[in-house]
């Protein structure tokens, strides 16, 4: 009585999770089973409604429902000095997430893909790239708890860019890890 509580409801395509204040206290990934049917309107019948400060707002990406149900998520959200291999403290929330996901499904098992841009011989950034997804792999376990036989790496080097290797921007682009589920 005489409390206030924060009421979180997401909705993301036929899921629905809903918080009390940080606590998550419903996870329903099946919520939904019509396509057109659309929340965002809260409706209370028969009785005086509790409920004030109603606000509709777009959620953050689901980094664990897009590796899960998708099986690929794509990142830039680690982080490396230039040519180097050793993950940036920075890279930690986009891991944490990532290692969230994997705890929640002990049986699923990825793959690491590491991309760089065409700064470099092949042979250089195919090894870098290598080396980074090792890197993030040992992060992932010695950091979250995720064990390592779940976990392949691949570096592909420069070889399958996503944008031309021609401006700053473009190459960011180009320097990303890519997450693929396997099982």
């Amino acid at each position: 009585m005489n409390q206030k509580y924060r009421i979180s409801v997401w909705v993301q395509k036929a899921r629905i999770r809903l918080y009390q204040d940080e606590n998550k206290l419903i996870d329903l990934p099946r919520a939904f089973h019509v396509p057109d049917i659309h929340m965002n309107r809260i409706r209370f019948e028969n009785g005086a409604a509790m409920v004030s400060d109603i606000r509709v707002a777009a959620g953050a990406p689901d980094t664990r429902n897009q590796l899960i149900t998708e099986g690929r998520l794509v990142t830039y959200g680690i982080y490396f000095d230039v040519n180097k291999d050793v993950v940036k403290p920075e890279s930690y929330v986009t891991l944490k997430e990532i290692a969230a996901a994997l705890s929640e499904n002990p049986d699923v098992r990825i793959k690491i893909i590491g991309h760089t841009d065409s700064d470099g011989t092949d042979d250089a950034n195919l090894d870098l790239s290598k080396r980074r997804t090792d890197s993030v792999k040992n992060e992932l376990g010695k950091t979250f708890g995720i064990d390592a036989s779940r976990i392949e790496t691949e570096g592909m080097g420069e070889s399958l860019p996503v944008a031309p290797n021609d401006t700053p921007v473009s190459k960011a682009l180009n320097r990303r890890v890519e997450f693929v589920k396997l099982k």
